[in-house]
């Protein structure tokens, strides 16, 4: 494992995050000390940190996860204290029954080990009642500080990121579906079949991007205040996605079928030259598709507005030595058919 692939991140944070970070954090320590004087407001601070993330929805989850840890931290910090006084061993104890305790729950790593940093920290810096109360009071008030400060400070829309994948996703497929239209009548080369085979492969992580970017715009507008604005978007977007995945499914196994089936003499099949010229209507209509949901990455290209596929493709039976091939390419093409024109 190389070591700069550790601890360096493939792009950076938006510099946004960064100052609702530190600005949740000055809040509440800020507020924290007012509230509960006589202690560093370390907790608040460190709950405000944390709490802050990349959308609303992950700040209220990790503010559970925060509160829970601490609190539950806290009463076995404060019952190992009564119990066994304040010997020095008594905080490798607390850990251990912390982290056995967040185990036999089930709690997520994040909740177990705030649970045990909260008990240790708890007993290193005072294990008495009224301490206690006050930490678990000084966190509440930066968790709800941190969650405030990242719904009213600009609260993350993720729709940019989804719109793109979505088109590049788009503009590919329809790519895909032309390559493949111009391979068919003409010889190919085994390199040529080689490079056809793969390109139409990188179409399904086009297609698993899109569909997690479209994910995390979706989570990032609940809770929201900003969703109404965009939650129509999304949802054309999904719907979007939802017609694309057959068709890639479709592009692949078409661009298999060819590749595993493939001689010189399949480009004189006349079926071959119709099913070529609907793959390039089938191209348009995605592209068009695309277009019509304002998700394109080319919106200087514009595509014509009409649709191209029309009537279902009638051909000849075909040679012997090719019926496999034509049939699996007809059988596939109508399934495209059926997604670009709605039909079932």
């Amino acid at each position: 494992m190389r070591i700069h692939a550790a601890i360096r991140a493939s792009k950076r944070s938006p510099l946004l995050q960064v100052v609702k970070s530190a600005a949740a954090t000055i809040a509440a320590w800020m507020l924290a000390g007012w509230v509960v004087p006589g202690q560093l407001p370390v907790f608040a601070a460190i709950a405000a940190l944390l709490v802050v993330q990349p959308s609303v929805n992950q700040s209220l989850s990790k503010a559970l996860e925060r509160s829970i840890g601490v609190i539950v931290g806290v009463v076995i910090a404060v019952a190992l204290g009564l119990l066994l006084g304040s010997p020095s061993w008594i905080v490798l104890l607390a850990i251990v029954v912390a982290m056995l305790i967040a185990w036999a729950f089930r709690a997520t790593p994040g909740t177990g080990n705030q649970v045990a940093i909260s008990a240790m920290l708890v007993l290193a810096l005072g294990s008495t009642p009224d301490y206690a109360i006050a930490r678990i009071f000084e966190t509440l008030i930066g968790v709800v500080i941190g969650i405030v400060v990242n719904a009213l400070i600009v609260p993350p829309v993720l729709v940019a990121p989804a719109r793109r994948d979505l088109g590049l996703l788009g503009s590919e497929l329809a790519s895909s579906l032309d390559r493949l239209a111009d391979a068919l009548p003409e010889p190919q080369t085994p390199a040529r079949l080689h490079q056809l085979m793969l390109e139409a492969r990188l179409l399904r992580p086009m297609k698993d991007a899109a569909e997690a970017s479209i994910a995390a715009g979706e989570e990032s507008l609940t809770l929201n205040p900003r969703r109404s604005t965009h939650r129509e978007e999304l949802v054309e977007m999904r719907a979007l996605l939802e017609r694309l995945t057959p068709i890639v499914t479709q592009t692949i196994g078409m661009t298999r079928a060819y590749f595993d089936h493939y001689d010189d003499s399949i480009g004189e099949e006349p079926a071959v030259t119709a099913i070529a010229e609907q793959l390039r209507r089938a191209g348009h209509d995605v592209r068009l598709a695309v277009q019509i949901a304002d998700v394109s990455p080319e919106p200087e290209v514009l595509t014509s507005a009409i649709p191209a596929l029309t009537a279902p493709l009638v051909i000849r039976p075909p040679s012997s030595t090719h019926w496999i091939l034509i049939g699996s390419l007809m059988e596939d093409l109508r399934r495209i058919r059926a997604e670009l024109v709605d039909e079932e």
